[in-house]
């Protein structure tokens, strides 16, 4: 065994050296595509080669013709050696007795390679662009958009794609799972489940998956490839391995009859050969002391027992073979051997003998009667038929038939257990005569078969009765004898042995398996189904010899030589020699070939010593093809070890090369033929599986995708071995085994180290499903120091925690070259530097949601160290995030998109909201929130200041250009500090109170210059029914309620601090000083208008009785009245009134926003003015109404009565106290006036004043 390499400079060297061990028997043949290293001298250098530091020679057409040779050479090499391992392979698979094709193996899907993945982005694409048919809603495309740019996009799938390691399946999980958390999102609808609109998404996304040809399906693609995943015939596993190891179909058709492969009993008695060998390699060992280098001295004994104990095992298993499959039901007989264990070994003395009962046989007979030939002795109508039988059993008679044509065909089957029956045919004819109690026999025919008998129809003369006219009376018939399977050869020798057959005469004889290591030789007599004697051949060798001078009988002679005894046997004809040879050498298991002498002188005329196993009838050929080397070669001579490393490598890089996403898993097929080669040719259970790892971390790092679970259960079996505990039953452990499996074991924890720091490129999101997950279970198994003692948690934390730093740094690195920041970071503009950062913000974003889902799971039992990953990642990106907004200009503010981005991402993860990071970008950020705040606070108040002093006052909106652009920019600044989202809650609290606080002042100062505003535009209108409120003062009106309605809006904190009612008192104060303002202003109001009414009154008031201008209008219109027709005082004070009261409450009803306002205006103004004329009509008390006075008042109280009724002022307030007293008193004027004056009111009347127009 060779010692593995303890250096990278000794690993070629030894590399060779193996190369160089593998083949023994095959002229040194190198598994391996390179050539011998030359030999090295003591002081290390190549021997003849140059010195160090010497000039290399100049190319010359004498190297390259060296170099082509060696090429040849080489190439020559690796052919032997694939040859001869498919002779090793073809047999495994001819005649398998250890393994069987695995069914529960899960199913591996297809790969995907780059054409189809181009292919499929195009058909995204397409479906994106509306270019297909398949109809969906907004929900879908967003979903399909989304995994079309996060997804197929990605480069981390085109390489994995690359190695091989997606499938189908993989894209539409990655799907599925996308899509199931956005559908959770979607808010319920009535009568459609969400797991309805899964399914309907899913099969969707299979449409645009398939477009227009399945992609599952490839035409292209090799049949056996198609089927690799199923159970395979020995055909297709024969087509298998010629691909794995390139062997030419003729090459495979010579093998495959040289080794007579079809052959089971050939096969089953190379096994019993090679077993042979193997124990006696054993026993050689045992006696030389030539072993492996163990841990321990102690296990060299033990190695001796487990040799024997597996060639035991493996003779068990082909010991319960059945003898020959697809045969009848003949199992092989448990003979009852002893109980020693080592039963089968060789020089067992307790052999059982056979008995002659152990050796029946039974055997199947048909006898087809065609016809019969020169029957005259009948006339031709005459009824003719046939008996048929083997003696000792049943009789059968064919169908009745003229004599004219006697033909049957009729068959006959029969059973019979004697190797030599008696077969007896009889023809009859129907007796006519009255008393005959018997047909008449027209003849008869006796046959002797055996099952080495002609099978095809002949016909045979029958013996007649005396007299007959039918004396040359033939039968035309078959009698096949089928040869049963365990019957291996039979017919007839001479023999002369010293314990049986001790008379030289010729004999039937039958060869016998009665089970896979036992035959008989037995001879029978006819009509006998026991043997009349018998011979084991167990423990005889079998040869051809010369002819033996003395006895009669035999041309040709072999025997069969056991100590203490020796049977002559002697055939007469050549071929049925060697055939018997044939049939015996197979059945006494012996490693030495007999050849005839006629072959041997042919095939060695020298006179050589030839040992090969190629049959005779094929001798020729394979030697012609140069096949008999690698056919005739022992097994037991060849380095197995180093010939199934190269068999499992040869076969990884063909399993990783077909059309499954296998991630190393071998086919059924293949396991099978591993499994059974490993059985029959003792390869040891941890060198198959530490060549198996050393091949998968070479795939492995060389960007294949391995499946970790593979790697984590050949890993636990070679800790089992190296460390005792008999996985596989073998107790022994090499040297070279342990040093193995600590160089694999190295390379293992460096390779999944390297893998988990590049978790998001090994495994991108999170495919292959589980593999992290796995990964990190393999690496806690491989820090274990034994496989009894758990490493403590702290030390897997540690080194995953490493990993992790690692992958923090390799994550950033790669982002910022996928982004291209270093390019545009140093010499770029601050707003093209922030541009970056934010675009770079995002993408980081985006990697830590990935890594959350799809990677968080596997990191399950310890979420702080990804946590602290992300930590790592954020701050390399807050090195560049720094840059940049260092670079940016004083008091500017747009980096606060680059605030909320970060933000919005790190506040809702439990680990990284207030975390390093940050905390960090809340430092950075909290004095340009500040500064930001007091510069708009600033401006807010110099655009009140300023804008009040220009205000114009026209209706904008709810209010005036001023209020409007105040309560927006306080609304603007409340909602971008919320859209903050500040992490940090007593500084969030802080900076809502504040603007709660700047809005309640901002809007008192609009409130106070609003009414001031108010009085001053008011007092410069006039008091005459002329006056119509203008829309400014409406306006205003509006600005306060409008400032009324976003107080609650602006002013307005969030319960549940501590200050809640210091700050409850503080918001009441503006609402209540907008209050007092509306009422000052509807005050003011009020009294300009009834300052109208006043002045109306005041002129009516000239009317009154007693004055001089009373008096004065009285007699000159007494006078008049004399001469001609004087008109009275008309009725135009009162409409004009009337007028100016409609017209102004039409104004407000228009223009005011706030009913509860104006309803609260026209009480006021209604209530005023019956005030004004209760009190008026009060200080003339004493004195009669002017007629014209009493018709002007009854005028106006009529119209305003009625006109604030229509307005909405409540029955309560229109019949007041003071509406009832100016109601009786112009009642009573109207009743004295129509006493002392009916026709003086001309109509006018508060009576009916409802109906009344106009």
């Amino acid at each position: 065994m060779l010692d593995p390499s303890s250096s990278e400079e000794e690993s070629d060297e030894v590399l060779e050296e193996e190369r160089r061990d593998v083949l023994v028997a095959a002229g040194g043949v190198s598994p391996r595509s390179l050539p011998p290293p030359p030999p090295r001298d003591p002081r290390g250098r190549e021997a003849g080669g140059p010195r160090a530091g010497s000039p290399s020679p100049s190319p010359s057409v004498l190297s390259e013709g060296r170099d082509e040779q060696e090429r040849l050479q080489r190439e020559e090499r690796e052919k032997r050696l694939r040859l001869q391992l498919y002779v090793f392979i073809a047999r495994c698979i001819a005649h398998p007795f250890n393994a069987k094709q695995p069914t529960d193996m899960a199913r591996r899907q297809q790969k995907l390679n780059k054409q189809q993945l181009q292919i499929l982005r195009e058909r995204f694409q397409a479906f994106l662009n509306g270019e297909t048919q398949i109809v969906a809603d907004e929900a879908f495309c967003n979903a399909v958009r989304s995994y079309y740019e996060v997804f197929l996009k990605s480069d981390r799938v085109a390489r994995m794609v690359h190695s091989g390691g997606c499938s189908a399946n993989d894209f539409r999980d990655v799907f599925k799972k996308n899509i199931e958390k956005r559908v959770r999102s979607l808010p319920e609808i009535d009568g459609l489940s969400k797991e309805t609109v899964l399914s309907s998404w899913l099969a969707k996304y299979d449409a645009i998956y398939r477009g227009e040809e399945d992609l599952c399906k490839q035409p292209n693609r090799m049949a056996l490839s198609a089927v690799s995943e199923l159970i395979l015939s020995k055909e297709q596993l024969y087509e298998m391995f010629q691909q794995i190891l390139g062997i030419k179909k003729l090459e495979h058709q010579l093998i495959y009859n040289a080794c007579q492969l079809d052959n089971g009993d050939e096969q089953a008695a190379q096994i019993r050969r090679e077993l042979d060998g193997r124990l006696q390699l054993a026993e050689q060992m045992a006696r030389e002391r030539k072993f492996p280098k163990f841990v321990t001295r102690e296990m060299e004994n033990m190695y001796i027992e487990e040799l024997r104990s597996s060639v035991n095992l493996l003779m068990a298993n082909l010991e319960s073979l059945p003898v020959s499959k697809g045969g009848p039901e003949f199992k092989l007989q448990k003979l009852k051997r002893s109980q020693n264990s080592a039963f089968l070994d060789i020089g067992d003395e307790n052999e059982v003998q056979l008995s002659k009962s152990d050796v029946v046989l039974s055997f199947t007979l048909e006898i087809v009667i065609m016809e019969v030939q020169g029957l005259k002795s009948v006339a031709p109508n005459r009824i003719v038929y046939c008996t048929m039988e083997v003696e000792g059993g049943e009789k059968l008679q064919t169908d009745q038939a003229e004599a004219s044509r006697p033909q049957w065909g009729t068959q006959g089957d029969f059973t019979t257990t004697h190797p030599r029956p008696v077969v007896k045919v009889k023809l009859f004819t129907e007796s006519t005569g009255v008393l005959a109690l018997e047909d008449k026999e027209l003849g008869r025919v006796v046959l002797y078969p055996t099952s080495n008998s002609p099978k095809s129809p002949d016909l045979h003369k029958m013996i007649v009765p005396k007299n007959s006219q039918d004396s040359d009376l033939k039968i035309k018939l078959a009698v096949r004898m089928d040869k049963p399977p365990h019957m291996k050869h039979c017919g007839y020798l001479y023999a002369l042995g010293q314990k049986v057959w001790k008379r030289w005469k010729k004999r039937y004889f039958v060869l016998v398996q009665v089970s896979q290591y036992t035959f008989a030789m037995c001879s029978y007599r006819e009509k006998k189904s026991e043997p009349q004697e018998l011979m084991q051949l167990e423990g005889y060798t079998v040869d051809y010899t010369a002819p033996h001078t003395g006895l009669q009988g035999g041309r040709v002679f072999f025997n069969a030589v056991k100590e203490g005894d020796t049977v002559i046997f002697a055939s007469d004809d050549e071929q049925d020699r060697i055939l018997w040879v044939q049939a015996m050498y197979r059945a006494t298991g012996q490693s030495y070939k007999p050849i005839p002498a006629s072959q041997a002188q042919k095939m060695n005329p020298k006179g050589g010593n030839v040992n090969t196993d190629i049959s005779p009838l094929y001798t020729d050929r394979g030697q012609k093809h140069g096949m008999d080397e690698f056919i005739s070669a022992n097994p037991c001579k060849f380095d197995h070890a180093s010939l199934f490393r190269l068999l499992q490598r040869q076969t990884l890089d063909h399993r990783l090369n077909d059309s499954y996403s296998c991630l190393g898993w071998f086919s059924p097929g293949q396991v099978f033929v591993l499994d059974e080669y490993c059985a029959r040719y003792g390869v040891r259970g941890c060198h198959r599986h530490l060549c198996y790892l050393n091949e998968l971390i070479e795939h492995s790092e060389n960007g294949s995708v391995i499946d970790p679970t593979l790697l984590h259960y050949s890993f636990a079996f070679c800790a089992s071995h190296v460390h005792g505990n008999r996985p596989d039953g073998i107790g022994t452990v090499s040297v070279e085994e342990k040093e193995r499996f600590e160089e694999i074991k190295d390379r293992l924890s460096s390779l999944l180290e390297n893998q988990i720091s590049h978790f998001r490129y090994c495994f991108p999101f999170g495919r292959p499903e589980g593999a992290l997950k796995a990964t990190l279970s393999l690496l806690e198994r491989v820090l274990m120091k034994d496989i009894a003692t758990p490493i403590p948690a702290e030390e897997v934390k540690k080194v995953v925690r490493k990993c992790l730093e690692k992958a923090a740094l390799i994550n950033y690195t790669r982002l910022t070259e996928y982004a291209k920041i270093e390019e545009t970071m140093n010499q770029a503009t601050p707003a093209r530097k922030l541009e970056e950062v934010l675009h770079l913000a995002e993408l980081c974003i985006e990697v830590l949601q990935q890594n959350e889902e799809h990677h968080s799971e596997a990191f399950a039992w310890w979420p702080e160290l990804l946590a602290e990953h992300a930590e790592k990642f954020l701050s390399l990106y807050s090195v560049d995030m720094d840059s940049a907004l260092e670079a940016q200009p004083q008091d500017s503010w747009d980096s606060f998109p680059l605030f909320q981005l970060l933000n919005n991402g790190l506040r809702n993860d439990t680990f990284l909201c207030n975390g390093k990071f940050h905390k960090h970008l809340q430092e950075i950020f909290v004095p340009m929130v500040i500064r930001y705040i007091d510069l708009m606070e600033s401006s807010i108040a110099q655009s009140i200041h300023r804008g009040l002093e220009q205000e114009s006052w026209q209706p904008v909106k709810n209010g005036s250009a001023t209020s409007e652009d105040l309560f927006w920019k306080l609304d603007a600044l409340q909602m971008f500090v919320f859209d903050l989202h500040w992490p940090e809650p007593e500084f969030a609290h802080h900076l809502e109170q504040r603007l709660k606080l700047m809005a309640t002042d901002m809007i008192e100062a609009c409130v106070k210059r609003t009414r001031i505003a108010f009085e001053v535009k008011l007092q410069k209108t006039n008091k005459t029914t002329d006056l119509r409120i203008p829309s400014s003062l409406c306006t205003m009106f509006n600005v306060l309620v409008d400032a009324k309605k976003q107080t609650a809006k602006l002013c307005i904190l969030d319960g549940g601090q501590e200050f809640a009612s210091q700050w409850q008192q503080y918001h009441s104060k503006i609402d209540d000083l907008i209050e007092e303002t509306v009422k000052e202003i509807i005050s003011l109001l009020v009294s300009k208008v009834v300052s109208v009414l006043e002045g109306v009154l005041s002129k009516l008031s000239r009317y009154d009785e007693g004055t001089f201008f009373s008096s004065l209008v009285s007699f000159t219109v007494k006078a008049a009245a004399k001469y001609v027709d004087v008109p009275k005082p008309g009725m135009d004070l009162a409409d004009t009134y009337i007028m100016f009261v409609r017209q102004n409450q039409d104004i407000l009803r228009e223009k005011v926003n706030e009913e509860m306002y104006i309803e609260k205006l026209f009480d006021q103004w209604y209530s005023s003015s019956m005030k004004v004329i209760c009190m008026w009509l009060a200080d003339r008390l004493d004195l009669q109404l002017h007629i014209y006075q009493l018709k002007t008042l009854i005028k106006i109280v009529k119209k305003t009565y009625r006109d604030f009724r229509l307005q909405g002022v409540l029955e309560g307030t229109l019949n007041s106290k003071t509406y009832d007293t100016v109601h009786s008193r112009l009642t009573v004027e109207e009743a004295t006036v129509t006493v002392t004056d009916a026709g003086g009111l001309q109509g006018i009347t508060m009576k009916d004043s409802d109906e009344e127009e106009g």
